[in-house]
C-alpha cells in the first residue's frame, strides 16, 4: 500500500523591495527568504520568481511557502532587505513608502484569509523586534482595528505624494517605531491574492495614459471590479501598470458577471473572481484607440494565483528553493 502525501497548506508573498538598480542586493533579499535566523534552510519554501524594473526603482520578489514556514521566510527577507536598502538614497518614478515598501499576504491552497491576516500581524511583530527603528502599518485581514485595504491605507499616508512633499513625522504606525528616513514606513497585511498586469502604449503622453488609467479602475463608473491602476512614463512610452485584485464571489459568477472577463478559482472552500488580464488590455486597447495611440503590449508581472499555487507546488516538491533562476534559465 503507498500513501500519497498530504497537501500542503500554502501562502504566498509577494515582496516589494525599493530597489532594482543594483541585482545583487535583490537577489540577497530573496536568498535570505530560504533561511531562517539561524542559517538554517527553509525546505518548503521557494522564491518563485523576481522581477525588476529599473525605471520604477522597484523589485517584486515572489515567495511562496507552507503557512508554518511563511513567517520565518518573509521576516529573513525584510531582515535583509533593512539592512542593504537606504530610503533616503532612493531615486525612481515609482511610489514608496518604505525601503521594504509592502509585505502582502495571499492564500494560495488551504489557507484561510484570517490566517493570512494571523501570519501577517505576525510578520509585522518579528520584523518591529528583528529591526529596531522601522515602522509598519497593517491593512486588510491583518488591520484588526479597522479593516482597511491598502489602497486606502496608501491614500491616507501619502503614498501618491512626491517623497518630498510627505511629512514622516505624521504618519500614523500601527507597529514599531516612529518612521525615520532610513526605512520608511513598510505595509504589512493580508487580502485574496493580487497580480500586476502592466500595458504599454505607444506614446509620450502622460495625460492621455493618466486618463485612461482613471477610467479602468474600480472606482470609476464603466471601471474594472478590482482593479488599480497608475500610469508612468516608463523607456519612452507610457506603461499602465494595475493592481488586479481578486475577491470574493458571493453571488456566484454564472449569475452575475461575464465569464469572458472574470476568471474565478476557489480555495477554502471560497470562490474568488478575478478581472482577466485579456480583458484589461483590450479595455485600455479600446480607451487608447479613441485618442489615436496604439497598445505595444501586456506583461503580467509573475503569476495568476493558479499558476502560483501550481508552480510553489511543483518547486517544494522537488526542492527548488531557488525556483526564480530556474525559471530565468528556461526564458533565457
Amino acid at each position: 500500500m503507498t500513501s500519497s502525501r498530504p497537501a500542503l497548506r500554502l501562502a504566498a508573498c509577494l515582496l516589494n523591495v525599493s530597489e532594482a538598480r543594483k541585482k545583487d542586493i535583490v537577489e540577497r533579499i530573496a536568498t535570505a527568504a530560504l533561511y531562517d535566523k539561524h542559517g538554517r534552510m527553509l525546505p518548503e519554501t521557494t522564491v518563485l520568481n523576481i522581477f525588476s524594473d529599473y525605471d520604477y526603482n522597484r523589485s517584486v520578489i515572489t515567495i511562496a511557502a507552507t503557512r508554518d514556514q511563511l513567517s520565518t521566510s518573509v521576516v529573513s527577507a525584510c531582515v535583509e532587505g533593512f539592512s542593504c536598502i537606504d530610503l533616503s538614497q532612493h531615486q525612481g518614478i515609482h511610489p514608496c513608502l518604505g525601503a521594504i515598501d509592502l509585505v502582502p499576504i495571499y492564500p494560495l491552497s488551504d489557507v484561510s484569509l484570517e490566517d493570512c491576516g494571523h501570519l501577517a500581524r505576525g510578520i509585522a511583530d518579528e520584523v518591529a523586534t528583528r529591526v529596531p527603528g522601522c515602522s509598519l502599518f497593517l491593512f486588510g485581514y491583518a488591520d484588526n482595528k479597522e479593516k482597511k485595504q491598502l489602497a486606502e491605507k496608501r491614500k491616507s499616508l501619502g503614498w501618491f505624494k512626491k517623497k518630498t512633499e510627505i511629512n514622516i513625522n505624521d504618519l500614523k504606525v500601527d507597529v514599531g517605531a516612529k518612521p525615520s528616513i532610513r526605512y520608511g514606513i513598510t505595509g504589512v497585511g493580508a487580502s485574496p491574492y493580487v497580480m500586476n498586469c502592466n500595458v504599454t502604449l505607444v506614446t509620450e503622453d502622460l495625460a492621455a495614459g493618466r486618463q485612461i488609467a482613471v477610467a479602468i479602475r474600480s472606482r470609476t463608473k464603466g471601471g474594472l471590479n478590482g482593479v488599480q491602476a497608475m500610469a508612468f512614463p516608463h523607456n519612452g512610452q507610457i506603461e499602465i501598470a494595475c493592481n488586479v485584485e481578486s475577491f470574493k464571489d458571493i453571488h456566484g459568477s454564472e449569475n452575475t458577471m461575464d465569464k469572458n472577463k472574470y476568471i474565478s478559482y476557489c480555495d477554502c472552500g471560497e470562490t474568488f473572481v478575478y478581472v482577466s488580464p485579456l480583458q484589461i488590455e483590450t479595455q485600455i486597447r479600446k480607451l487608447a484607440m479613441e485618442q489615436g495611440i496604439s497598445v505595444a503590449g501586456t506583461a503580467l508581472v509573475g503569476f495568476t494565483p493558479q499558476e502560483c499555487k501550481r508552480t510553489a507546488e511543483y518547486a517544494i516538491a522537488r526542492g527548488l528553493g531557488e525556483f526564480w533562476k530556474k525559471r530565468r534559465e528556461n526564458s533565457m
